[in-house]
């Protein structure tokens, strides 16, 4: 499992206010990220040591919304905002690979949007959850593999997938200028 406490602002990816914090709850620890505008986002990163970045198979973590951003839709210009959003990063020679899981305030449920592609970088956004949590937690597991495969593959049971690099969270409302908050928790790699 990754400590809380391990969590590191990624700084090329960031604007100057760490609006994270660690909050202990009976029987549980988490990171609470509660943006406010007009801060500029801000991501937390926890980076695979190298020897591990290979071998990892699944991620599970749990999340819940706390402050939904005021119509955030991954798959709607200007109103890309999230409550949660969990980011899985892989590398390939010069070549960075992003799945971005999010928690949506409308966007549809299972939609994959936002697709960018250019010669050093590739990302798909996709809605895990979408709507209020209800203040529930909610449990995800993601096949590493097959995500790669199924968003950067073509789909193909061969294709070859690049070692992971790690995991990064963000909570955002900057394109839709409100606030959004939640909570993360209980990520943990298995091989």
């Amino acid at each position: 499992m990754i400590d809380s406490a391990q969590w590191r602002v990624v700084a090329r990816e960031s604007g100057p206010d760490d609006y994270y914090a660690v909050v202990h709850d009976p029987g549980i620890s988490f990171i609470r990220g509660r943006y406010r505008p007009p801060q500029k986002t801000t991501v937390l990163g926890y980076q695979l040591p190298d020897g591990e970045r290979s071998q990892v198979r699944t991620l599970r973590w749990k999340w819940r919304a706390v402050t939904l951003p005021r119509d955030g839709n991954e798959c709607v210009d200007g109103k890309q905002d999230s409550a949660a959003v969990v980011y899985v990063t892989y590398k390939r020679g010069w070549r960075w690979y992003t799945l971005k899981y999010v928690w949506s305030s409308v966007g549809p449920k299972g939609a994959t949007c936002d697709r960018k592609r250019n010669p050093f970088s590739a990302q798909d956004t996709v809605i895990l959850e979408s709507g209020d949590s209800a203040n529930a937690w909610k449990s995800e597991e993601i096949d590493l593999q097959a995500q790669f495969r199924a968003h950067f593959g073509d789909g193909r049971a061969d294709a070859a997938v690049p070692p992971v690099v790690g995991v990064g969270l963000m909570s955002d409302g900057d394109a839709t200028r409100s606030e959004s908050a939640a909570d993360y928790a209980d990520f943990v790699w298995s091989w």
